[in-house]
C-alpha cells in the first residue's frame, strides 16, 4: 500500500479533478425525452382522483372489523364507558370461590382414586381370615409366657398369677409414658396378649425379664411391665394389642 502511494507521488501533477459537461447527443428521428420531476407529483394526484371518483377510497383504520367479544365478557364489563374498578371486588371473588371449588372437587376425586388404588392392593378378606391363629389356654401354665408367630409377627400370650393381676391394676396411670389402665388391655385379666414387636426400633423383646418383671428389649433397653406396657426405656408407647375373642374358657382366636 506504502510502495502504491509513493509511485503515484510522479503523477500527482495529471491527477487532478476537473469539471465539464457533455453535450447530450440526440440521434436525428428522435425525439428528446422531457423532464418528468415536475410532473410526478400531478400525476399521482390524477391517479388518486380516478381511484377515488370510481372505487372509493379505503383507509387503514376504517377498513379493519374488529371481532366482538360480548358474547366472553361479564356483564359487569361489557359497557366502555363504565369503570371495571367498580366491580371488581365481585368479579375477585367470584374467581376465588371457583378456583376453591374446583380445587376441592379435585383433592376429593383423587382422594378416591388413591384409596381405590391402596385398598385393592391390599389383603382381601379371605386372605385375612387364613390369617386368623387358634390357641389352646390350656396348654400355657400360670406365671408363663409363650410365643406364637402370627401374620408374620412374634405373638405373645402370658398367663398371669393374681399377684401379677393386682399389681398391674394398682400403677397409677400418671407415672405411665404411654397412659392405658390393664383393663383396657385385657378381656381375661387372666390373659395378656401383645404383640412381641419392640415399638422403638422393631425388635423381640424377652418375657419375665427387665426391672419390672414384664418384657425387657436387649436392643437399647426399653423395660414392660406384665401388661405390656413401656415404664422405662426409649420405647414410646405400650406393646401393640391386637384384635382377639375368646369363643370359650380354653380356647382365644387373634386375628
Amino acid at each position: 500500500m506504502l510502495a502504491l502511494v509513493g509511485r503515484c507521488g510522479t503523477l500527482s501533477p495529471s491527477l487532478r479533478a476537473t469539471k465539464g459537461t457533455t453535450k447530450n447527443v440526440v440521434l436525428p428521428g428522435i425525439k428528446e425525452l422531457t423532464s418528468v420531476v415536475g410532473k410526478t407529483k400531478d400525476s399521482l394526484a390524477s391517479m388518486l382522483a380516478l381511484l377515488t371518483k370510481y372505487g372509493g377510497l379505503r383507509l387503514a383504520h376504517t377498513d379493519i372489523k374488529l371481532p366482538d367479544f360480548s358474547d366472553y365478557r361479564r356483564p359487569e364489563v361489557i359497557d366502555a364507558n363504565k369503570s371495571s374498578k367498580d366491580s371488581s371486588d365481585g368479579r375477585r371473588a367470584f374467581s376465588y370461590l371457583l378456583t376453591g371449588a374446583t380445587t376441592v372437587v379435585g383433592v376429593y376425586a383423587a382422594k378416591t382414586v388413591v384409596t381405590q388404588f391402596v385398598s385393592s392392593m391390599s389383603a382381601s378378606a379371605d386372605v385375612l381370615a387364613l390369617s386368623k391363629i387358634e390357641i389352646k389356654l390350656g396348654d400355657i401354665p400360670e406365671g408363663k409366657n409363650m410365643t406364637f408367630k402370627w401374620r408374620g409377627k412374634p405373638l405373645f400370650v402370658r398367663h398371669r398369677t393374681d399377684k401379677e393381676i393386682a399389681a398391674e391394676e394398682a400403677v397409677n396411670l400418671g407415672e405411665l409414658r404411654d397412659p392405658q389402665h390393664d383393663k383396657d388391655r385385657v378381656l381375661n385379666p387372666r390373659w395378656v396378649i401383645v404383640l412381641g414387636v419392640c415399638t422403638h426400633l422393631g425388635c423381640v423383646p424377652i418375657a419375665n425379664a427387665g426391672d419390672y418383671g414384664g418384657y425387657y428389649c436387649p436392643c437399647h433397653g426399653s423395660h414392660y411391665d406384665a401388661s405390656g406396657r413401656i415404664r422405662k426405656g426409649p420405647a414410646p408407647l405400650n406393646l401393640e394389642v391386637p384384635f382377639y375373642e375368646f369363643p370359650d374358657d380354653d380356647t382365644v382366636i387373634v386375628g
